[in-house]
Parts: structure tokens; C-alpha cells; sequence
């Protein structure tokens, strides 16, 4: 960990003006250890006084020596503090401190970020616990002081930092960011991508220049979701990190309908020879899964992946987080190659030009340690001195390993940490007047500016969120191998805010034989219309059922259909609902038209025929047939065909109103008046012999007019009680098929209007009657055969009408009705008023009283029957 101090460039005393600032490093591995264990003097304790650096190299659990501790009121007990062994030198951490020194250096050299004012810093080796404690106990410790003092309130506490970069592991970033929290000191870690760190409730004073594990498992998820992974194996390792990860990932896997075939904690601190792993292994091979993720660090998946090469496990791909992804450890492996295909989550690029000018500066810097010069952070060696500056590395010149891609990228997030910080105190002290301020910075001063800094670095824009997590995203990595070269290469990105993901698939270079992307799936899809029928505990296994017809499978639950809404409708196996059509006899269709020019042919000759029997009203032929009462059933037949245009276009209230009370009322006294009619006939010829008195006594109380408009009284009577129970108003029949809808009148079929109906039968039938019995009349006064015609076509077009009601629905059964009255109006119009017109017209020798005075002479001296 280090500490970093801010410095004024003017003369300034250095108690009242130095702000130091921790940096952290990670763990890391390498070798050359023997070698470099003595030449490393520069990885020391500094003393109060000064800037300096430690940094996290070696490892190891030897006791050095005795430090001294920073004292915590009113406890000041020694603590014998197990240091750095020289058995391990981690070139990881070698390149994030130098990333570090590179950067303060920079901002130094800048005259406009912090003009005035120098960065100091402090750099602790983290190998242990008990290290990564003391440098965060040290940094606490008041200025110029080795103890902290707990007050109420730390508002006004300085810290001997104003800010701590680090540290790597999550392990030791949940022990810091929990001590620094309390005094609202800011951490800035570059490598903890923990997302429970990310709870400013618990941390608050804790940020990151790495993404969080939260947006790494969104990365993972839509990575899996574009190539149609279901099937998969998720294995986390054996701490913070692992288990966090993998808990996350199987989370919001579960909600995103992909099922984990198999989950596993790979074990710590086992080799390849461990029992576990290779139960492990095995286990994944049982689990059909061709895809496996491994959210691990690379400490704890090296051993994992050596028994998956020992095991001959091949053809899989494997999903790794960035920890392990670009591992120098992992991909050096023998026998690596030859697992499968390899896609991981990276830190995005780092800027090629800032990489360029660090290595020509870190080589430089460890040109000037081999020859013995000693360098400090923005200082002369003077300055060095009287601070007990020593930052030489006489044997880092013998680091040979050149920084692998890991190496880099985790420099790059130690150089955003420490340039957050410096804008956070640009900020602060105004320095974009041109000159920074020289009063006091208290640390929960410069977190409030840090968390609000918003800055470009490189082309990138760093800012972080409030939850203090870098707005950054990750790189698509895939390990390419050209024999036994090693490299890896982009093949996507994951950018935050929105979460979006993109890839370019013609990079991609698959395992499988003709390069097409493995299939891992645990049932194949359903065909479209299709829905699950889920197989046991898992959803990704499922047989296949077709949606029944009105129902359709919505792609958001593949599990269910749905039924249709009413006005709508689906076959079997569908995936979307339609709309219905509306099915009624619409004014623009074909068939209304040629019902309509009946209609409207029939009304010309209703029009025709009273014109004809006006102009001979006086004539035999027209007394005959009534006289002036033909007029009134020309005028009934004119209404009952006027009633006929209700049944065209949508229903309304009015037409269902008027439909079927006007015909039925119209036709009523068309029927009334031939009734009366041949009632008359039958009166006079047949029936005045018996009851001479009959006919003079119908005639003279008004017979006709009576019971003409008695019978049309007691239809009216009959709908307008209808009408007044249940009126018939418009409807929407769904029944009638899958695909339509039927506008109609909701009571056409009730009791009501079947009375109505019944009533006319009635009458027909009485017409029926009378008209028979006057079969044997003169022939000019006989309609019984044309009456009964018309009668008999009215009863042969109600039954087909009838039987159509049972056949047809909608249009078709409407048309059927229209035609049945048509036909009934028609046969009135032709087997009474034709043939009297016709003689009227053609035969007017026939229409002469003396005809019909021999007509009635021939039927009086008939012999009786």
C-alpha cells in the first residue's frame, strides 16, 4: 500500500503542507526472488517525516522485525507486525508501484492540474493481513503523530493521508474500507471489483477504478443470452470474490431463464493432484454442459485448469471473469490449448501511447537505480535525504518478464485512482484560478470532490457513480492460438449505461469443426406456437406443446399461453393474436347491392301498379280486387320493403327498433285485407244462401275496417310489448366463428319476436282458408289459386329460411332473411296485383261489367255439386 504526499512547491513548512495519499498493489507472481531479496532496500517502512514507498513485491510469514505500530487511544500496546519475506518477489506488484511513481510524477510535471502544490506518497508492501493492517493503521495515525485518537465526530482530524490507493484483493479491501469508512477517509481501489464494496451504507468512503462484479455478471449474462447458452456450469472460487460472483451470476441467470446444470466452489489451497478437483471435473463432464463459466481468481483457478488438461476435457467453452481471463499463469499452461474455446471479461484497452511513454520512463527509472541514483516522487535527491527516501532498485534491472497485458491494464486503473484523486483536489483547493489554495484538507472534504469528479484521461471519461463504481466496461477477450503462440484478441465490448453488449462475430474463432457456434442447450427450442412443458427441476428442459387454437405464446413466457382478448383471435400454434373481422351486410358489398336492386325494382312496381289502379279505379277489374283498399296494401307492401333497408350496415339502436315490428306490422295488414277480401267473396256467393243477413251486417257495422285494423292493432300491440320487455339493440356475436364477429340484433331470436312471427302465421293460415273455400267462385272473383300460391311460396321461403339459421351465420343468414321477405312480397305482388294489372293492360275486353255480369250467370246456372 502506499502513501502518497502532496507537497507545495513553494518553500512551505512540510507539517502544516504534506497530504499523503495511500497506494495499494496486488499480489502478483514471479521469479528471480533470490536475486532480488537483498537488491529490494527499497521496500521499507518509511519514517513519519517524509515521503516515500513500499510497495506490495514479495510474500511470506517470517517476522522481519518489530515495527512501530500507530497507538490507538487509550490503548498504545507494541504489536509485533509479521512482515515481507524475500521468498517470493511479485513482478505484479513491481509494475503498479512504478505505475504509481509514473503518475505522480506526471501530475507534478503538470502545470495546470495542481500548480504550486507536489504529490508525496507512501507505498506499502500488502503481503499479509497483518501488513495490509498496519499500513492502514499508519495511514490513519494523526499528522505528524503514531497514534489516532477516536473522537466523536471527525470532521476536523487530519490524517497522515488524505487518501489511500488500493488495495488488490478483495480480502483486504473489505478490512480497509471498513477502517477508513469510520473517518470518511478515500480509498481508491484499482483491482476490488467485490460488489458488496459497493454499499455505501457499509463503505462509504470506498470507490474503484475497476468495474464491479455487478457489471461483470450483466457482461456474462447478455454474452450467454447472444449465442443462445442455456445449458451451463458455473463454478466460483473458494473466497469473497468467488462466492459474491457466483452467487450474483446464478441470480440473475435464474431470472433470465438459463439454467446452471451444475455448481461448484473450486477449493483453495489444493494442487492438481487434489481428490476435490478431480471429483469436480468429473462432475462437469456427467453435466452435458458445453459451456462452463469460472468466476475465480487465478490463484485458486491455475490448479483447476491443470486437472482439466490432465483430464483430456476438450471441446467446452469456458467464460472467465477478468481476473483470471488474461492470466499469465493460466494460459502458459501446457496443454491449455487444447480445452476449447476461451472467452473472457478484460479491462477495457489501455491507451497505447500512455503505455509507450511509462515503459521508456519505468526503464529509465531502473537504468538510474542499477547505477545507483536514487529517485524520489517529484523531489531532488536532496530532498530524498532529509527524508530518508529510498526508492533505489539496484536488481530491478534484473526483471527480465516483460509486463503481460494483465500487467497493464491493472497500471492503468493505479493511474485513473491517482489521477481521481488529483482532480478531487483541484477541485477542492481552487486551482483553476491558477493557484491552489493553501488551507487545510480534511479527508471527507476531499471524498465529497473525488465522487464528483468528472474528467477526461486519454480519451476516456472517468466519473464514478453513487455508489462510487467507475462508469467503465470490459472488453471481450478470446484466446487465439496460431501453433503454440499465445495471444488474445477483442471480439467485443460491454458498455455501461445503458448495458449494452457488442460483438463482432466474424473474429470469433470457434473449436467446433466448421466454425459454428457451440450449441448448449439442455432441450432443443420449441417450434414457433409452441410452449414448454418443463421436464423436471429445470426450466431450460422441456417437452414441446402446441397452443390450442384462440390462445398464442408470448415470447416474454414461454411456459404459458395466453388466451386472446375477445375481439380477437389466433389458430393452433400461433405466436400472436388478430384482430377479428366484422361480419355484417355492409351497404358496399356485392350482395347488398343485388338485394337492394330487388328492393328497389319491387318498389317501382308497388309505384307502377297503383298508378295502373288509379287510373282505373272505377273499372270491374279493380272493384273486383277492392278497390280502394288495394291502395292500402300497396301501401303495406311499400313499408314492408322500406323495412328491409334496417338490415343493411352496423346495427344501430333505431334500425334494431324498426326492423322487424315494421315488416311484420306491414305485412299484417296485407294479410288482413286479403282476408277480408276473400271473407267478402265467400260472403256473398257461398255463404248467402245459408245466412242472407251475414254479409249486410258486415257490411254495415264497418266488417272490414274492423278487423283490418283490429289485427294490425293487436301486431302493433304484440311489439311494441316486445320492444318495451327486452328491445333489441346492437350486439357483438363471438360464437359464430373463430375469425369474426357478428353485429346483429341482440333479440331476433327471443320469444318476443317469435310471437310476432306466430302471429302472422296465423293469419296466413286464416287467409289460407277463406281463400279456399272460394275455389269454386266465378273467375273473376277467384284468387284462391293465386292467393294460395303466394301463401304457399311465404311458407316455403320461412322454412328455408329456418334451415338456413342452422347452416349459415352472420352475412350469410342475414341475406337469407332479406330474401325470404323479398320472396314473400314479390309472391303477393304476383299472385294479386299482376293479373289484374295484366287484364287491366292486355285484356281490356275483360275488364267490362257485361263479362263479368256473364261470369256471374255461368256460375249461378252451374248444377250444384
Amino acid at each position: 500500500m502506499s502513501l502518497c504526499t502532496m507537497q507545495s512547491r513553494s518553500p512551505i513548512h512540510p507539517s502544516k503542507h504534506f497530504k499523503p495519499l495511500h497506494v495499494r498493489a496486488e499480489q502478483g507472481a514471479a521469479k528471480r526472488a533470490e536475486q532480488l531479496a537483498e537488491n529490494m532496500q527499497c521496500v521499507h517502512l518509511l519514517p513519519d517525516s517524509g515521503p516515500g514507498g513500499v510497495y506490495q513485491q514479495r510474500s511470506g510469514s517470517c517476522f522481519r522485525h518489530l515495527a512501530k505500530p500507530p497507538r490507538i487511544f487509550p490503548f498504545t500496546p507494541a504489536i509485533r507486525l509479521c512482515l515481507c519475506s524475500a521468498s517470493t518477489f511479485r513482478s505484479h506488484g513491481y509494475y503498479l508501484f512504478q505505475a504509481m511513481r509514473f503518475t505522480v510524477e506526471e501530475i507534478n510535471n503538470s502545470s495546470t492540474l495542481l500548480p504550486n502544490v507536489t504529490l508525496g506518497y507512501e507505498i506499502y508492501d500488502t503481503c499479509s493481513e497483518s501488513a495490509n493492517t498496519y499500513a492502514t493503521l499508519r495511514a490513519l495515525a494523526q499528522k505528524g503523530q503514531h497514534s489516532i485518537e477516536m473522537l466523536r465526530a471527525f470532521q476536523r482530524y487530519e490524517s497522515r493521508a488524505v487518501a489511500v490507493i488500493g488495495p488488490d484483493s478483495t480480502k483486504l479491501a473489505l478490512t480497509t474500507a471498513a477502517i477508513l469508512s469510520l473517518f470518511l477517509v478515500p480509498e481508491i481501489s484499482y483491482e476490488a471489483s467485490l460488489e458488496t464494496l459497493s454499499l455505501k451504507q457499509l463503505y462509504p468512503s470506498f470507490l474503484r477504478t475497476i468495474p464491479s462484479d455487478r457489471q461483470q455478471v450483466k457482461a456474462i449474462m447478455l454474452l450467454l443470452q447472444r449465442f443462445g447458452w442455456t445449458w451451463v456450469a458455473l463454478l466460483g472460487s473458494d473466497n469473497a470474490y468467488g462466492r459474491s460472483g457466483m452467487e450474483a451470476l446464478h441470480e440473475l441467470l435464474s431470472a433470465g431463464d438459463i439454467c446452471v446444470a451444475y455448481q461448484g466452489i473450486i477449493p483453495a489451497d489444493k494442487d492438481a493432484s487434489s481428490p476435490e478437483l478431480r471429483h469436480m471435473v468429473r462432475i462437469l463432464t456427467d453435466s452435458r454442459v458445453n459451456v462452463t463459466i469460472v468466476f475465480s481468481s487465478k490463484q485458486i483457478a491455475h490448479p483447476f485448469f491443470e486437472v482439466v488438461v490432465q483430464e483430456n476435457i476438450t471441446g467446452m467453452v469456458w467464460v472467465g471473469t477478468e481476473d483470471w481471463s488474461l492470466a499469465q499463469t493460466i494460459w502458459h499452461m501446457p496443454g491449455i490449448q487444447s480445452i476449447g474455446t476461451v472467452i473472457g471479461m478484460s479491462i477495457k484497452q489501455t491507451e497505447s501511447v500512455l503505455l509507450k511513454h511509462f515503459e521508456s520512463w519505468k526503464n529509465a527509472e531502473e537504468s538510474a537505480s542499477s547505477a545507483g541514483a536514487g529517485g524520489g516522487s517529484g523531489g531532488s535527491s536532496r530532498e530524498c535525504a532529509e527524508l530518508n527516501c529510498t526508492q533505489g532498485c539496484t536488481g530491478c534491472s534484473l526483471l527480465t518478464t516483460a509486463p503481460d497485458e494483465y500487467d497493464t491494464k491493472a497500471s492503468y486503473s493505479v493511474y485513473t485512482a491517482v489521477y481521481a484523486v488529483a482532480h478531487g483536489l483541484h477541485s477542492l483547493l481552487g486551482c483553476a484560478s491558477g493557484a491552489c489554495s493553501k488551507g487545510r484538507v480534511y479527508p471527507w472534504q476531499l471524498l465529497e470532490k473525488i465522487k464528483q469528479v468528472n474528467f477526461s484521461l486519454h480519451e476516456n471519461q472517468i466519473s464514478f457513480d453513487a455508489n462510487g463504481d467507475i462508469l467503465k466496461g470490459y472488453d471481450i477477450m478470446m484466446w487465439n492460438w496460431r501453433g503454440p503462440s499465445w495471444s488474445s484478441e477483442v471480439v467485443g465490448s460491454f458498455s455501461v449505461s445503458p448495458d449494452r453488449l457488442s460483438i463482432d462475430q466474424d473474429k470469433i474463432l470457434w473449436h467446433t469443426e466448421d466454425n459454428q457456434v457451440p450449441v448448449s442447450v439442455c432441450s432443443e427450442p420449441c417450434q414457433a406456437g409452441e410452449k414448454r412443458l418443463q421436464q423436471g427441476r429445470h426450466r431450460c428442459c422441456f417437452s414441446c406443446v402446441a397452443c390450442p387454437a384462440g390462445t398464442f405464446l408470448n415470447r416474454t413466457d414461454l411456459y404459458a399461453c395466453q388466451a386472446c382478448g375477445r375481439d380477437e383471435w389466433a389458430p393452433a400454434s400461433s405466436e400472436a393474436c388478430f384482430n377479428r373481422t366484422t361480419d355484417f351486410l355492409s351497404w358496399a358489398d356485392p350482395l347488398s347491392w343485388a338485394l337492394l336492386t330487388l328492393i328497389a325494382l319491387l318498389m317501382l312496381l308497388m309505384a307502377g301498379l297503383a298508378v295502373v289502379f288509379a287510373l282505373n279505379i272505377s273499372t270491374p277489374v279493380v272493384k273486383s280486387a277492392g278497390g280502394k283498399m288495394c291502395f292500402i296494401m300497396l301501401g303495406a307492401l311499400a313499408c314492408a320493403c322500406s323495412s328491409l333497408f334496417c338490415y343493411f350496415g352496423e346495427p344501430t339502436r333505431l334500425t334494431c327498433l324498426l326492423r322487424l315490428p315494421l315488416f311484420s306490422i306491414s305485412f299484417t295488414v296485407v294479410l288482413s285485407c286479403i282476408t277480408t277480401r276473400s271473407f267478402q267473396v265467400v260472403c256473398i256467393f257461398k255463404l248467402n244462401r245459408k245466412w242472407p243477413a251475414l254479409y249486410e251486417a258486415w257490411m254495415r257495422h264497418r266488417g272490414p275496417a274492423l278487423f283490418i285494423g283490429g289485427s294490425t292493432a293487436a301486431q302493433a300491440a304484440l311489439c311494441l310489448l316486445w320492444v318495451s320487455a327486452r328491445p333489441p339493440v346492437p350486439s357483438r356475436n363471438y360464437g359464430v366463428s373463430a375469425e369474426q364477429v357478428v353485429l346483429e340484433c341482440s333479440q331476433d331470436g327471443s320469444q318476443g319476436a317469435t310471437a310476432v312471427v306466430a302471429y302472422n302465421v296465423l293469419l296466413s293460415a286464416c287467409c289460407f282458408a277463406l281463400s279456399y273455400l272460394g275455389r269454386g267462385l266465378p273467375e273473376n272473383y277467384n284468387e284462391a289459386k293465386s292467393v294460395t300460391l303466394c301463401l304457399l311460396l311465404h311458407f316455403a321461403c320461412s322454412a328455408c329460411v329456418l334451415a338456413a339459421r342452422r347452416t349459415h351465420q352472420g352475412r350469410s343468414q342475414l341475406a337469407a332473411t332479406l330474401l325470404n321477405m323479398l320472396c314473400t312480397v314479390a309472391a303477393l305482388l304476383g299472385g294479386y296485383f299482376l293479373p289484374k294489372a295484366y287484364v287491366v293492360l292486355l285484356r281490356p275486353e275483360l275488364n267490362t261489367a257485361a263479362h263479368f255480369q256473364m261470369s256471374i250467370q255461368r256460375y249461378t246456372l252451374r248444377p250444384p255439386p
